[in-house]
């Protein structure tokens, strides 16, 4: 007998809270798989599910209580608006990182009023959702993006085409294409991976063991990459530059403090986001 769509989700949310899963997710695959947006999936709550629909939404809920993310089920995220497909090769994007792009456009529209055509790394893009959204947010600037994973850069392409994006993507290790090629940006974003290798036990396994650890873990401090950033800021960044990363909690002050090492006179920032928690760190490096 085919069930209703208040009973396909009275029992979705029921399993997934026995497996402790957020039961929200119910609702989200619910919608995707009846291509419904929420108000909708609300107003019809009576409708009966065909077979299907019913038949990929049960096995999407059984295997999100094993463990699989459900973005990654769908096959896209939602960003600042926008829909950034992903797939197991690039991290799942996540709200701080919207704020990091809120904070940078603040910021960047301080340092430089008038000033067009800025040059703008995205270092470590994933699935691009950086160097994408500060492309179409702000269109003046120049934007590229780099990562070291050729499976990650293929996510980042397709969403810059989908999304009509104008970004150029090169695969390389952090820095080290733009100072090849002697080339220095005025913005630098990146939000590397920060998370202390021994904290793996403590991410849920929805992390852990799907999400790609090479986007997540940063050392036994998970401040590796930050120190690796500043052996090459001198050599990539103008003399008048806008820095900004995504950190950890608890990260602020040792990452602020080693941008004030390599940038003296410069102004570094360590900024909340919307929890009040440590997440961001931002430099203006003056001339």
């Amino acid at each position: 007998m085919p069930l209703k769509i208040y009973e396909a989700l009275r029992w979705a949310s029921s399993f997934l809270k026995e497996h402790q899963r957020d039961e929200n997710a119910a609702e989200i695959l619910l919608c995707h798989y009846l291509q419904f947006s929420r108000a909708r999936l609300l107003a019809e709550i009576r409708m009966e599910l065909s077979e299907d629909v019913w038949i990929p939404f049960k096995e999407a809920i059984e295997n999100h209580a094993k463990g699989m993310p459900i973005q990654y089920m769908m096959g896209y995220e939602e960003f600042f608006g926008r829909k950034f497909n992903v797939n197991s090769n690039v991290l799942i994007p996540r709200p701080e990182t919207e704020e990091l792009i809120v904070e940078a456009i603040k910021r960047k529209n301080k340092l430089w009023p008038d000033r067009k055509e800025l040059s703008l790394v995205d270092v470590g893009t994933g699935s691009g959702v950086i160097a994408i959204t500060m492309k179409l947010e702000c269109p003046e600037i120049v934007a590229s993006a780099i990562d070291i994973s050729p499976a990650a850069l293929e996510v980042a392409k397709e969403n810059a085409g989908i999304l009509r994006a104008d970004v150029t993507f090169i695969e390389g290790d952090l820095l080290l294409p733009l100072i090849d090629k002697g080339k220095k940006a005025d913005i630098i974003l990146s939000n590397p991976p920060y998370i202390p290798d021994g904290e793996i036990e403590t991410l849920s396994e929805v992390v852990s063991e799907h999400e790609p650890h090479q986007a997540l873990f940063g050392g036994e401090d998970g401040l590796n990459f930050y120190r690796r950033f500043m052996e090459q800021f001198p050599k990539a960044v103008k003399s008048r530059a806008l820095i900004g990363f995504e950190i950890g909690a608890g990260q602020g002050l040792p990452v602020a403090a080693m941008l004030k090492r390599v940038f003296p006179e410069s102004i570094v920032e360590v900024v909340n986001d919307i929890n009040q928690k440590d997440r961001m760190v931002f430099c203006q490096v003056l001339e």
